[in-house]
């Protein structure tokens, strides 16, 4: 077993040895492409969504150096007509970047030695080929092909990790590019490569808004096309392992559910789940695998509407995106469209590819968000996310005159950034100052009630006891309006079909004064 080539099948050994979900399905997309002209593919997704346990998975299906048929013989590819036409039946090229960002050389040396290494491994390992002085990287392949006829596969972990790790010394990522353009886009690679396979965070790097590398077909969060199911988990896998190890599956959902990816509109983070199974506790552990500090630094960033669209996004609102300008550097942000689309190739937001907006998936990353905006100077965001646990506390309670105090709070504190002129201004600040409620509940703006919308609806979770909340908004009107209004429209009858004890809250804002009222009713069944 080599360092770069036939690595063998010993890391998806591991793989199976724990607990695996099965996502071989994916290596039945892959076969398709092989020795055809589509046979170069990029899949990209966030941190901890499986990137390399799929590049291992794909290793260890076509190395020919070792035997995994019965690593595969339970999964779904075992039942496709390609497995055996590629199982175990190609030379594997195997390079994870990290390995050399992380080493002490020079950056704009970091493609040089990996092509060094890469050819000094295949002069070991083909020892009969003949190789010449000046031969770069793909001229030795080529030689190799030609003795021994046998075309490679090459897989590339973490491919994008100069352009995310060296953002100072924008050559390194050229040479780097060059590179690859020589290996994957020149007149001999389909001589060379039966197939090759890159994964990382980022999409290929566009130059004057072209990728570099335009005969990859490319699988991201924005774009996952036939991979999407493999991007994540199911909803159905993760209903099955939630039965296996007894943990409850709404709390699973509610903090690890959300991402919309293509038209799988309900995808788990992976790697959170199966922490949350192994300590049977739901929590945030993102924290452990990355820093908040790199997602404030983004949002910190001056483009106008930021701020809000940030803000409206943490109340539970969507906002429209456009991801196609963005160059897939994430040292070139220009515009607030760049940063959003950089937040959703981290998985800190999710993309609804159909109305071409993003949201904020879940309460992990509600969490991890809410950290990051606490790093910037929005005090007034900040204060109105620690009161927002009085609010609710003083909202159950039926105290009309602090619920009224505290949206004045809050309201307060964030004129300075959201307009405050209707209704729906007035549910986004309501949004932020109710934001602690998302520990128990879950909130939707605009809920369809069967005659119009309730501005918004707090349903209970499962394993909670509290009623469900119905906030009904007015500006420039009365509270006791709003509470006519529920009952006028029956809000209360189709909120019933999601909970048991009810609250109603009416909630208005008078212009002149600048001040709120509220009006509470409890206990309606």
């Amino acid at each position: 077993m080599g360092i770069y080539i036939n690595l063998g099948n010993a890391g998806f050994v591991s793989a199976r040895n724990g607990e695996y979900v099965d996502k071989s399905g994916l290596i039945s997309v892959v076969n398709s492409t092989l020795n055809t002209e589509n046979n170069c593919s990029c899949v990209t997704r966030c941190r901890r969504f499986g990137k390399s346990m799929a590049a291992k998975m794909l290793c260890a299906y076509y190395d020919k150096s070792c035997d995994s048929r019965e690593l595969f013989a339970d999964l779904d590819i075992a039942k496709d007509p390609s497995f055996e036409m590629h199982l175990n039946k190609y030379p594997v090229i195997y390079l994870d970047m990290t390995n050399f960002t992380t080493r002490n050389i020079p950056v704009c040396d970091i493609a040089d030695v990996a092509q060094k290494d890469v050819m000094m491994e295949l002069r070991a390992t083909y020892p009969d080929v003949v190789v010449s002085p000046d031969d770069d990287l793909m001229n030795v392949l080529v030689r190799t092909v030609d003795r021994t006829h046998e075309k490679f596969i090459m897989i590339i972990d973490e491919w994008d990790a100069i352009c995310r790790e060296v953002t100072t010394e924008p050559e390194a990522m050229d040479r780097y590019v060059n590179l690859l353009r020589r290996l994957f886009k020149g007149s001999n690679t389909q001589q060379v490569f039966a197939g090759v396979y890159m994964t990382g965070i980022l999409p290929i790097k566009k130059y004057n808004t072209q990728s570099a590398l335009n005969n990859f077909t490319e699988y991201s969060m924005v774009e996952p096309g036939k991979m999407a199911s493999y991007f994540g988990f199911t909803r159905t896998e993760v209903q099955a392992l939630s039965a296996k190890h007894g943990m409850p599956f709404d709390e699973l959902e509610k903090w690890y559910d959300g991402y919309q990816i293509g038209d799988e509109r309900s995808m788990f983070n992976p790697n959170s789940v199966m922490q949350a199974l192994r300590r049977h506790r739901c929590n945030s552990f993102w924290a452990a695998t990355g820093s908040f500090e790199a997602v404030a630094n983004y949002i910190r960033m001056n483009f106008e509407g930021l701020k809000d669209d940030i803000i409206y996004m943490l109340g539970g609102g969507r906002v429209k995106v456009n991801t196609a300008r963005f160059s897939n550097d994430m040292s070139i942000i220009r515009t607030k469209d760049d940063v959003l689309t950089v937040l959703i190739h981290l998985g800190y937001l999710s993309y609804d590819w159909s109305s071409r907006v993003c949201y904020v998936p879940n309460y992990e990353v509600s969490e991890e968000l809410a950290y990051a905006v606490a790093e910037t100077d929005w005090t007034n965001v900040v204060k109105s996310l620690e009161a927002s646990e009085s609010l609710l506390r003083a909202t159950l309670d039926g105290d009309e005159d602090a619920v009224a105090r505290g949206v004045d709070a809050a309201h307060d504190e964030n004129t300075s950034i959201l307009s405050y002129n209707d209704e729906n201004s007035l549910a986004c600040v309501l949004s932020i100052a109710y934001y602690y409620a998302r520990n128990d509940y879950v909130m939707h703006r605009e809920f369809p009630t069967g005659k119009g919308f309730a501005d918004i609806v707090l349903i209970p979770r499962k394993n909670v006891e509290s009623p469900a909340i119905i906030l009904e908004l007015k500006f420039n009107k009365d509270a006791d309006s709003a509470i006519e209004q529920i009952h006028r429209r029956q809000y209360p009858a189709k909120v019933a079909d999601y909970a048991g004890r009810l609250m109603l809250v009416g909630i208005n804002y008078d212009r002149a004064s600048k001040t709120h009222t509220c009006k509470i009713e409890r206990d309606i069944n």
